[in-house]
């Protein structure tokens, strides 16, 4: 069966970053492009918040009502061989407030991060009925512009060089239904704050800021409809920081905080059947729980085409 590859990463939050939502950051899908084809993604998202977790205690963004964030993404995935693929991809970001304070605070734009990976799948196993699959992957993003990583709720991301390490697992069954169960490690480095302080329990005479690591999950059932022209998901995730502070009371969020979430989400990507290569996608997150976090409401659209190159 000739699949798509569902060219589709989620974006990098910075507001409290949430990495396991990147497009930006990572393949954790079950699809591999066939070898010597390419697939380019060109994908918009919106988000909004007006609340957020200031550790555990859900409160109200009152001097700045909403938060909005628009993101613009091109990315490409390669196959290296049928088993091996490649992928890069790079956001524009601009974020800004519905209350900005009387100009004391504005907004933010330019060029996230630019991420680097790879994903290679190391079983396979099928039956009459089913199809037993695992993968693994590697990621590595660093900022691609000199933004202000604390520059929080507005900051584009977290200036940081980020890797990750991830485990994908997939079952399908024959009538298209299939589970996929991921998880992963991701490693961040430090970021350079314009100040010579800062507290994360405990005073720091520097501007270097030590972002937590995370552990991060996400399962997700779906289903291929119209003769394998349609791919639907639905999907809960969570992230959880092996480290960091809570956001200190009526202060602004830092890199160095302790950023846990949970998530559900739906996905969907159409492959035209008579358009050869061309597919449309469409997806919605919310954050429901979370600690040192926005609740965070995301849609996004995007366009991929798909080719083989000249041998």
């Amino acid at each position: 069966m000739n699949f798509f590859l569902k060219c589709h990463w989620r974006l990098i939050l910075p507001f409290l970053v949430l990495p396991f939502w990147s497009v930006a950051q990572s393949p954790t899908d079950e699809l591999l492009m066939p070898t010597k084809e390419i697939c380019f993604l060109a994908n918009y998202e919106y988000g909004r918040f007006n609340e957020y977790w200031e550790g555990t205690s859900l409160r109200t963004n009152a001097t700045i009502a909403t938060v909005k964030r628009n993101t613009a993404m091109l990315m490409a995935a390669y196959g290296i061989t049928d088993k091996l693929n490649v992928y890069v991809g790079l956001p524009y970001v601009a974020t800004h407030s519905t209350k900005p304070n009387g100009g004391k605070f504005a907004g933010a734009l330019g060029i996230q991060d630019i991420s680097f990976g790879l994903k290679y799948r190391f079983f396979q196993k099928e039956t009459e009925k089913s199809e037993l699959s695992a993968f693994a992957s590697l990621n590595f993003s660093a900022p691609a512009s000199n933004y202000l990583s604390d520059y929080q709720p507005y900051s584009l991301g977290l200036g940081a060089p980020q890797l990750a390490w991830r485990g994908i697992v997939n079952y399908k069954l024959q009538s298209g239904v299939y589970f996929r169960a991921v998880g992963g490690y991701l490693w961040k480095g430090y970021t350079k704050a314009e100040r010579e302080y800062y507290y994360n329990n405990g005073s720091y005479f520097t501007p270097w800021m030590d972002v937590p690591n995370s552990w991060n999950y996400e399962v997700v059932l779906g289903k291929w409809f119209l003769n394998n022209s349609l791919r639907t998901e639905v999907k809960f995730g969570s992230q959880h920081s092996t480290s960091g502070d809570d956001i200190r009371l009526y202060n602004a969020p830092q890199p160095t905080n302790k950023v846990n979430a949970s998530r559900v989400g739906a996905f969907a990507h159409y492959y035209f059947p008579k358009i050869k290569g061309f597919g449309v996608l469409g997806y919605w997150d919310q954050i429901i729980n979370g600690r040192n976090a926005p609740k965070m409401t995301s849609i996004g659209v995007g366009v991929t085409y798909q080719f083989g190159l000249i041998h």
